[in-house]
């Protein structure tokens, strides 16, 4: 059974952005985390200036504890600040991928990546392979060649709980915001192959976050 990533942005809307926090480190993640098949969860906020703010990532057994009796009571069980936090948001816009591949190692990282750079794309009808045969045969190879790149994690989205999203996600985890400054990542983004295949998109998101802080069972 492949693993779950559960991706969810998030933006504080006319909650001050204190009580944001507070609510989802000490409330809302750790009840999350309580729910069998969660392995974990990172919290992530934006360094490209673009919206939404925030981002957490949890890591799951599978896509299927999204469908469990467990995770489904959570919402039956919601105190009522949780539930009016929830919806003062401004965004809230969660994923849920199955993992295709993994390629890397976060053993140079010492703990979460410092650095999210995380791409999501759809791609016409038949293009698939194309995308599959680019990053397997140049793109990863490449980027792992890149110093300070750590882990290349892909997936396919299952289901956008609050609308569309792309199809394919990729997590890239680095060691800090000056990898992609690196010779080797301005090569590996300007290659003839990686132009067609983002001129072909359907929908593209390219975002950058830096770690925050990792989420503690309640």
């Amino acid at each position: 059974m492949a693993h779950g990533l559960f991706y969810v942005y998030t933006d504080p809307g006319t909650v001050p952005e204190a009580d944001y926090h507070d609510w989802y480190d000490h409330e809302h993640g750790p009840r999350r985390l309580s729910v069998p098949g969660f392995l974990g969860g990172n919290r992530y906020g934006a360094l490209d200036d673009a919206k939404p703010s925030w981002l957490v990532v949890y890591d799951l057994d599978s896509p299927e504890v999204l469908e469990s009796p467990e995770y489904k009571a959570l919402g039956a069980t919601a105190t009522e600040h949780d539930k009016s936090v929830g919806a003062s948001l401004a965004t809230l816009d969660r994923r849920i991928y199955e993992q295709l591949s993994v390629d890397g190692s976060l053993a140079s990282l010492d703990g979460p990546a410092p650095v999210l750079l995380s791409v999501a794309l759809s791609v016409p009808a038949g293009g698939e392979d194309d995308l599959q045969a680019w990053y397997t045969d140049e793109h990863i190879p490449m980027l792992l060649e890149v110093p300070g790149w750590g882990r290349i994690r892909r997936f396919r989205l299952v289901r956008g709980m609050d609308g569309a999203a792309p199809e394919f996600l990729s997590v890239h985890e680095l060691a800090g915001p000056e990898v992609l400054e690196e010779p080797g990542f301005r090569a590996a983004i300007s290659t003839p192959w990686r132009d067609r295949v983002v001129a072909s998109a359907l929908r593209r998101e390219r975002r950058v976050f830096g770690f925050r802080n990792s989420l503690a069972a309640g």
